[in-house]
């Protein structure tokens, strides 16, 4: 067994909830020893760049998932304004990005992951990108950790589905088979002017929450699967480059469109580097 291997197999064994909750409790703790203690550590261990911040000082923050969740200095992410251009979600990098083949995602090299059981099940959701295009962004420890919208969208539902709460970087997308259709996750479905498209938030090891800025924290919530339908009386309409979600820890972003309605930028592989806004592909309808 190789250190990958270890690596995979630790998180079987490990209490990851558990986990996640005591680390939880501790990133909303307010006293100064506890949050500026864990702020320096992160600062220093992350290469963690307080110039982007609107607030530079990384102990003013109230804890340490205030921190973590920093806005960032607008001017620093500008929205691409191309024509047909959407933008993308989130700083990170990409993990995999490209079509959706036969209802599969591909994960890694060698792995594929099933789309219907991404969305929770919902066979009806899930063909309606059947034949679409899909991109995965990884957010490291280091990077802003608020999603934005990848166009103008209208939200149509919502769904929380609980799960496992193992790593999603690199190394572990490699050895865990289907980790992004194990993990904890919600679904936000949009309709846009290109048709449907869902952002989807995976959760993660020592992830806290996950939040929307129409519903709060979603996560931790539920052991089951949980579905919010949006109408004419609770409308979310929301613009490209607009705060959708946020991530208290780090995680994944995954986008889904559907057929023939986009094409990614030819330029964007495995391991790219992405900044939120940044132009991630252009629509073709």
């Amino acid at each position: 067994m190789n250190k990958d291997q270890l690596f995979a197999f630790a998180q079987h064994i490990t209490p990851q909830k558990l986990l996640s909750r005591c680390i939880g409790r501790i990133a909303e703790c307010e006293t100064d020893f506890v949050k500026d203690t864990f702020i320096k550590h992160f600062v220093s261990k992350y290469k963690v760049d307080m110039s982007e911040a609107i607030e530079n000082n990384p102990f003013a923050y109230r804890n340490f998932n205030d921190f973590f969740t920093r806005a960032i200095k607008p001017e620093l992410r500008p929205i691409t304004e191309e024509k047909n251009a959407i933008a993308c979600p989130a700083d990170g990098a990409v993990s995999q990005i490209g079509d959706i083949e036969y209802g599969t995602i591909m994960q890694a090299k060698g792995h594929s992951y099933s789309l219907t059981t991404l969305l929770g099940g919902d066979a009806d959701l899930s063909n309606r990108f059947l034949g679409g295009k899909f991109a995965t962004i990884y957010l490291s420890p280091k990077d802003y950790h608020r999603v934005h919208m990848p166009l103008d969208g209208k939200l149509i539902k919502m769904i929380h589905i609980p799960g496992k709460l193992f790593s999603v970087n690199k190394v572990t997308a490699e050895q865990i088979p289907s980790v992004f259709a194990k993990n904890e996750r919600t679904v936000c479905l949009f309709d846009t002017e290109v048709g449907p498209m869902a952002v989807i938030l995976v959760g993660a090891m020592i992830v806290a929450s996950i939040e929307t800025i129409w519903a709060g924290q979603v996560t931790p919530f539920s052991k089951h699967v949980m579905t919010w339908d949006y109408d004419q009386l609770n409308q979310v309409n929301l613009k490209k480059g607009e705060e959708m979600g946020r991530f208290k820890l780090g995680s994944t972003a995954i986008v889904l469109f559907g057929k023939d309605a986009i094409n990614w930028e030819a330029s964007l592989a495995a391991d790219t580097p992405t900044s939120m806004g940044m132009q991630l592909g252009t629509t073709t309808i």
